[in-house]
């Protein structure tokens, strides 16, 4: 396992290298600002349009150039196999028809700070923490799929173990294959998106921020239980309360929409996860075309719209 790990390294460091030189040669040095840049999709419309598109491709044309990525994940052509799969899907996730590899972690989580306003239960995260956390905990390449498009690119043995020889059978056919298939850490894709990476002057998008780790006792609390709430409490009632989840419905139509935060019950109880807040494809802010709230947020936090939703203060 360390012979393999150390060629990973070394494949990894070679892929920076030659990424660094094609930069060098091809960007202007007053061009080469080594500071974090917007991104370069639109967020709007779709999840295609998003950076949770992992083809680096927008629909609606531009964005980044994606070839620059093909040596360290497979580009699927498709937007949603990166996540999931209509058919062959994880059985070991209650994630709708997820695709993803799920290593089986144990995290650190907030109620190890003995923090005194933490008054309820806190388990491991749900399953509406754990897909977020299939790629932010960096444990598992952003191309790590069990079901690739196209018959016979199926392993199941992918649901919990990462396989390098399975991910390595997939051809590229807009750029070179993959050879390394990076994950979201700090030897691997922060080792360009971050503001020390290790492409000087790339000026690559800075990810540090989403490279949460296993460690979860610097974020908001996931897995925790919803206290009681309502009037003379320090929290407001989501007010609509179904077996699988309450939420805050805003328009009062009876459904949990995407842009409504809301709770999850996994047997334990309403409890707040990744989910609550975020929305992985992004919710429009004012409509059908309109700007994605930043990070996915299913509400905006101008003013702290997303605390004050369930904190009463």
């Amino acid at each position: 396992m360390v012979n393999v790990w150390m060629r990973r390294r070394s494949w990894m460091a070679q892929g920076v290298l030659l990424v660094a030189a094609a930069w060098a040669a091809l960007v202007p040095p007053a061009a080469r600002a080594d500071t974090d840049l917007p991104t370069k999709f639109s967020n709007i419309g779709s999840v295609g349009n998003t950076r949770h598109n992992l083809m680096q491709r927008q629909l609606s044309g531009g964005g980044p150039a994606g070839v620059t990525m093909d040596s360290f994940r497979n580009d699927y052509l498709e937007v949603c196999v990166y996540c999931h799969t209509p058919h062959a899907a994880n059985r070991t996730t209650a994630a709708p028809l997820w695709n993803r590899t799920m290593k089986v972690t144990t995290y650190q989580t907030y109620d190890l700070l003995n923090t005194g306003g933490i008054t309820q239960p806190v388990s491991q995260p749900g399953a509406a923490s754990l897909t977020c956390l299939s790629c932010h905990d960096g444990q598992t390449a952003v191309d790590s799929v069990i079901n690739m498009p196209g018959a016979g690119r199926l392993l199941d043995t992918q649901e919990t173990t990462e396989n390098a020889a399975f991910l390595n059978s997939w051809n590229n056919t807009r750029g070179p294959d993959a050879t390394v298939h990076a994950r979201l850490s700090s030897t691997e894709c922060l080792s360009c998106h971050s503001p020390s990476g290790g492409i000087p002057g790339a000026g690559a998008t800075d990810f540090t921020a989403f490279a949460i780790g296993t460690d979860l006792r610097n974020d908001h609390p996931v897995g925790v239980r919803f206290p009681p709430a309502g009037p003379g409490t320090d929290f407001r009632d989501p007010g609509r309360k179904e077996t699988r989840w309450a939420y805050y419905d805003n328009n009062a139509n009876g459904r949990a929409d995407s842009n409504e935060i809301r709770l999850y019950n996994s047997g334990e109880g309403y409890e707040v996860e990744c989910a609550s807040c975020h929305d992985p494809h992004g919710v429009p802010s004012a409509g059908p075309g309109s700007v994605f709230n930043p990070t996915f947020l299913r509400v905006s936090n101008a003013g702290s719209g997303v605390c004050l939703t369930c904190h009463s203060k």
